[in-house]
């Protein structure tokens, strides 16, 4: 199995001629065409193992709508922190606690998304530029709703009612991207369910051998249909915030007033339950969850749609007199949300502590805090994209002048955002700090290596820039293992510099720039500088952001970039939040589970799976839901793998040490080829002592072959760091050795079968 970015089966199985035996497009088992027909002639394949190629990568890198699933970018990245919560089999309510709390900040991200899209479409849209004449008057597509035509549309709320089609729109599509992803990716039955051995988790069994593991449809329905209504919600409580302001003035409707609060009533008690949908439970694994709660899967969205539609209805009701003037109240509700994403992470990681003082794991990144961490990225995610989409609209409507300066016709977004743009630049220039201190460091371990590269090559000529090439990929391969204290830095100075954001906007809602004196006014213009600055750097990025989802719609090389991301990223299901991008795991574990369950079932044979890099991972995951009968005759062969150095650490609960020794000791035959000069794969380093002759590491494996010409290799050998490891042949050795291994387990194949198989 190829890993990240992808493989050809030509490639794979180093043939022209090649045929998919089963699968589809998506995904496939592959073969050389000579080998199609190797069951009914074991005589031709006695010495040799047939090779069969699974080929995922049109999982995560196929069409060019996956591009689009870069605008989802937060809701991945705090669905990865549901999985990152360190192990601990002792203390199962502070494990539901950590899951609901991870599901509380995923809920705020939906309700952040879809309050930005309200403050683009209904405040500054809608609102301000549609009621002022300066705005409005230039732009046709805004004529039919603009204050000054008195149309039917020109009314504020009947102005607001209209506006908010777009962010209802929006939920749709994530809701209807959702159905369709599931149905497409992660609808597949599990393999058959092991013994009751195979199924314990006490001892130290990981939770990835559960049958029900790749299978969560009740979880994910449930969470689709509460962030659905979540985001329906949101925007009827902005259309009743706007028409219950006006109302509870002097000179509003008594009748209208009584309305908006039994409107606000309904609205809170919605939220309530959706809330309640969200806390209920978690993931069920011991079985596949595949039953559906109809109610509130149907009820919820439907009722919130149903208050989405009153609350359009009372606000587009005709009210004499009233006028758009200023700005919605945006920065209480993206001021609360900041606040209460704020509380969540900090309680998350207090959950995150106790678990991993609890069982503690070696090597665990930040002190088992690696999830609160992530957490806090996927909510600064959340609130650069926010931040940067209402100041570019902002500016785009408002023309040559600045938005929230008071010289333009609108008054611009709320102010938090704009304070939430100017954190930019000092977390900009933090991370540069840490790229120089990183490459200074990578320089420094360079200098050393150069000393101790030539005593791998005995016996050959030396040449200092041969050696300074090679010492720097093996520099530059640890750069992998100093992410965990970059991210802790990042993480941390977000957290303060968020609370900064959200004190500057509420002790003020102009934003800096106003005449004053000394000291106060140096403040001042160098806040307006950074907000300025902060909202380049936003828009900037969101306009990257863009123009690569374009490239990636039309360039195959592009969207096999946009691929890789999602190979690391989209590996775990969908636990936290509904609209992520999908799980390709949920489709290519049952594909080799079932592969490899019916041909050893049909042949009585012996495999070996072999994975590079990510293609590990799937096939350790694919192992483990193996019944105990067909894992003796199945042998794992990894290479370039992060099992361990990514895996490992940062999912201690699922690929921790204690996890590991599991599989190793599920598996009898498994081995782990590595290099130092692999910025990715690395040694499996399972705990307590392990004989040599099952010891799973074999490495660190020789990079490059040759330090200079050889008659093996009249030509310079490539540094070949994370790639063409079945290249080296110590790979074929120890495919070899693993088959040979597997022939003192399991008895002779049955007469008819060819007896032996390498994936």
């Amino acid at each position: 199995m190829h890993g990240v970015g992808g493989a050809t089966p030509q490639a794979m199985l180093g043939d022209p001629r090649t045929e998919r035996v089963t699968g589809d497009g998506i995904a496939g088992i592959h073969r050389r065409v000579a080998d199609l027909d190797a069951e009914t002639r074991p005589g031709d394949h006695r010495g040799e193992p047939v090779r069969e190629a699974y080929v995922w990568s049109n999982l995560t890198s196929g069409d060019g709508s996956r591009a689009l699933w870069l605008m989802l970018l937060p809701f991945m990245v705090i669905n990865l922190a549901h999985w990152m919560r360190p192990t601990s089999e002792d203390r199962p309510r502070t494990v539901r606690a950590y899951g609901l709390l991870v599901r509380l900040v995923a809920l705020t991200l939906t309700v952040l998304l879809t309050a930005a899209a309200c403050e683009v479409a209904l405040d500054l849209t809608a609102w301000q530029c549609a009621g002022t004449r300066a705005c409005s008057s230039d732009k046709a597509w805004l004529g039919f709703m603009s204050a000054d035509r008195h149309g039917w549309w020109s009314p504020p709320g009947r102005r607001l009612a209209l506006a908010a089609a777009v962010p209802t729109a929006l939920t749709g599509l994530l809701w209807l991207l959702s159905r369709r992803t599931w149905s497409a990716y992660e609808a597949q039955v599990p393999g058959r369910a092991g013994s009751d051995e195979d199924t314990r988790t006490a001892g130290g069994r990981p939770a990835l051998c559960l049958p029900g593991f790749w299978y969560g449809r009740r979880i994910v329905a449930r969470l689709r249909a509460a962030h659905t209504a979540a985001a329906l919600l949101t925007v009827a409580a902005f259309l009743a915030q706007a028409a219950s302001r006006h109302d509870r003035a002097p000179g509003g409707s008594t009748v209208l007033d009584a309305l908006g609060w039994a409107l606000v009533a309904l609205l809170a008690a919605a939220t309530v339950f959706v809330v309640h949908a969200v806390c209920r439970r978690g993931r069920s694994e011991g079985a596949p969850d595949d039953t559906l709660d109809r109610f509130t899967v149907t009820a919820l969205p439907f009722t919130a749609l149903g208050l989405l539609l009153l609350a359009a209805v009372h606000a587009a009701w005709d009210r004499p007199g009233w006028q758009s003037r200023g700005m919605l109240p945006g920065d209480r509700v993206f001021g609360l949300i900041a606040l209460g994403q704020g509380a969540l992470v900090l309680l998350l990681a207090l959950a995150a502590r106790r678990l991993h003082r609890a069982a503690p794991a070696e090597r665990t990144p930040l002190g088992g805090l690696a999830g609160p961490a992530v957490a806090t990225l996927a909510c600064a995610l959340g609130g650069v994209m926010t931040a940067g989409v209402a100041q570019r609209v902002a500016d785009w409507l408002d023309g040559p002048a600045t938005p929230g300066m008071g010289d333009g016709p609108i008054g611009g977004p709320p102010a938090l955002l704009t304070w939430q743009a100017s954190v930019i630049p000092p977390l900009l220039a933090v991370l540069f700090l840490l790229l120089l201190v990183l490459v200074m460091r990578t320089l420094r371990l360079r200098e050393r290596l150069c000393r101790t590269v030539p005593d791998g090559y005995p016996g050959e000529g030396h040449d200092r820039a041969r050696t300074r090439a090679i010492a720097g990929t093996v520099a530059r391969a640890g750069l992998t293992d100093a992410t965990p204290w970059v991210l802790g830095t990042v993480a941390v100075l977000t957290l303060l510099l968020g609370g900064g954001a959200v004190a500057g906007a509420w002790s003020t809602h102009d934003v800096p720039g106003r005449a004053a004196a000394g000291t106060a006014r140096i403040v001042e213009d160098v806040a307006q500088t950074a907000q300025a600055l902060g909202s380049w750097c936003v828009g900037l990025g969101f306009v990257l952001l863009i123009a690569w989802g374009r490239r990636a719609y039309r360039d195959p090389a592009a969207r096999r970039t946009v691929g890789i991301l999602w190979d690391v990223g989209t590996f775990w299901p969908r636990a936290a939040h509904p609209f992520a991008p999908p799980c390709y795991a949920e489709r290519a574990v049952p594909d080799l589970t079932w592969r490899m369950r019916t041909w050893t079932e049909r042949t009585g044979g012996r495999l070996v799976i072999s994975g590079h890099s990510q293609g590990s991972v799937l096939a350790a995951a694919a192992v483990w839901q193996l019944p105990a009968d067909t894992r003796g005759r199945v042998a794992l062969l990894t290479y370039g793998s992060p099992l361990e150095r990514l895996y490992g650490r940062w999912f201690p609960a699922y690929f921790g040490p204690v996890k590991l020794a599991a599989l190793h000791d599920d598996v009898h035959c498994w081995c782990n080829l590595w290099r130092r000069t692999d910025p990715i794969g690395g040694p499996v380093r399972l705990p307590g002592e392990i004989p040599a002759a099952t010891a799973v590491d074999r490495g660190p494996l020789k990079d490059p072959l040759a330090y200079g010409r050889t008659a093996e290799h009249p030509l310079p050998a490539a540094i070949l760091g994370h790639s063409h490891y079945q290249s080296d042949p110590e790979f074929a050795r120890t495919r070899a050795a693993l088959l040979a291994r597997l022939a003192a387990w399991i008895p002779a194949p049955r007469q008819g079968s060819a007896g032996r198989s390498s994936a």
